[in-house]
């Protein structure tokens, strides 16, 4: 039958666009719809008063970040666009910050650990580093970690490498709850990415990357789909009321999200996706009058709730993470809301939430409410994939299922809390997608098996350069065929 669209993308994130670019480049016509008015999805950037404001927070590594530095090569970036952070992460201890974390010198320094936990801390980077190869970041399903939480991990430890890292660190970036989320995909990160000190942002924004990309496709703003379905061959959609057909549609949205759009998913979808939730974000930008940050620094403090904070998970002093973020002699800090508090803090009116968050961040930057010339509240009801350890234990059978018409892509796919997840999803679903028109294509029986077959064909042709972690961020390179016949 004759469809009205070739390709349809939901969600103008890094997923949905670094699909849609793989698609593109594989000969297809496609289609991107996205809800908001400009595109980024969790990684968009607002600029206001010549304030730099990342709605979200992210930093990528020279190591680590295959696909992400794949796509900044296509889109025409240079290493120079990702600005080395070059500050240190810090945790509060007894009254003042503590540098060092994420460094192999914290067994030494301690970085916030308390005397007595530093040879856990030794303990535990050993460990990891004896199982790197089984701490397989694209496989966390398949680790000697099993089902153990971050929680089951850390009690084989001193209790302060709990109180005073993991926690305060699943805490901040991931917003998890420990006692829910899965440890291997934390700890398998925590090896891919390598220490702070070669951790990277993007110059101008967050949305660097999502906006070079947008450049030259058919992205339509302000459309929202409320409805999607696989018609065998072919699918449907619902975009602003409007009933569309595709050859196929790619579901570029935080599971829930597709749940919710796709109501009747495949069977061996189904599990995957409904057990994929995700914890909520909160995070309150302050354009300050001057260069405002934590004592000692670094570039982000976390703020541990052992230490008697309740309301934030950490401080980031942006205009110290990269420069452009404030006009000079200003300064640009946001902080983020501690994962207990954030149903009570998205409930709020934005004045109250700013009003306690401002208030916790004075113990950590003196003189930061007299200061602020502005705040802006983000809230993110789908911030970060939980990962529990029911989801992964799912994942596998999920991507081992046939290529189909509705596809789906995002961090949450990858079982990677990251943009690098998000990237390497969008190549993976791509290739899922070309698979599948190529079997419909073809027609007759044993279109699933050559489905299945040419994802990762599709992948493969795709895999070009060394790791950067070895050859550093000029190298790049695409998802592994490996990764998609998973």
């Amino acid at each position: 039958m004759s469809c009205d669209l070739d390709v349809a993308v939901v969600g103008a994130g890094l997923a949905g666009l670094a699909a849609a670019q793989e698609l593109r480049r594989g000969g297809r016509e496609v289609t991107v719809f996205e809800a908001a008015d400009a595109p980024g999805g969790r990684m968009r950037t607002l600029r206001e008063d010549g304030y730099v404001v990342d709605t979200g927070a992210e930093q990528i590594s020279a190591r680590g970040y295959r696909a992400t530095w794949q796509l900044l090569r296509r889109a025409g970036l240079a290493p120079y666009d990702v600005h080395g952070i070059g500050r240190p992460l810090g945790v509060w201890r007894a009254g003042r910050p503590r540098n060092g974390a994420g460094e192999p010198v914290a067994v030494l320094t301690g970085a916030g650990l308390a005397p007595a936990a530093r040879p856990s801390l030794a303990r535990f980077l050993a460990w990891t580093g004896r199982h790197r190869a089984a701490l397989d970041h694209d496989h966390p399903e398949d680790t000697p970690l099993g089902s153990a939480t971050v929680r089951d991990l850390a009690d084989r430890y001193h209790p302060d490498l709990y109180e005073h890292l993991l926690h305060p660190l699943s805490a901040a970036f991931f917003g998890w709850d420990p006692e829910r989320s899965a440890a291997a995909p934390l700890a398998a990160l925590l090896l891919a990415v390598g220490p702070v000190s070669a951790w990277r942002t993007y110059r101008g924004g967050m949305d660097l990357l999502t906006r070079r990309l947008a450049d030259g496709l058919d992205v339509r703003y302000d459309a929202a789909v409320q409805h999607v379905a696989d018609d065998g061959p072919h699918a449907t959609l619902t975009v602003d009321g409007r009933p569309l057909t595709a050859r196929a549609v790619l579901l570029a949205v935080p599971a829930p999200v597709a749940a919710r759009l796709q109501p009747h998913p495949a069977d061996d979808a189904a599990g995957y996706l409904h057990a994929s939730t995700f914890r909520p974000m909160l995070k309150v930008s302050c354009a300050l009058d001057r260069p405002l940050a934590p004592r000692g620094g670094g570039y982000l403090l976390l703020t541990p709730g052992c230490e008697g904070e309740d309301v934030l998970a950490c401080v980031v002093a942006d205009h110290v993470k990269c420069p452009d973020r404030a006009p000079a002699g200003r300064g640009l800090v946001s902080l983020l809301a501690a994962p207990g508090r954030i149903p009570e803090l998205a409930a709020a009116d934005d004045e109250s939430v700013v009003r306690r968050t401002t208030t916790a961040a004075e113990r950590y930057v003196p003189g930061l409410r007299g200061a602020l010339v502005s705040a802006r509240v983000h809230r993110w009801p789908h911030g970060m994939p939980e990962l529990t350890p029911r989801a992964l234990a799912l994942r596998a059978a999920f991507l081992r299922r046939p290529a189909r018409s509705v596809e789906y892509a995002g961090d949450w796919l990858a079982a990677r809390p990251s943009s690098e997840g998000a990237a390497r999803s969008g190549a993976l679903a791509a290739s899922r997608v070309l698979a599948h028109l190529a079997a419909t294509a073809r027609g007759g029986a044993g279109t699933a098996t050559a489905a299945r077959t040419g994802s990762a064909n599709t992948a493969r042709t795709a895999a070009t350069g060394p790791d950067p972690a070895a050859a550093g961020p000029a190298a790049t390179a695409s998802v592994t065929a490996q990764e998609a016949r998973a």
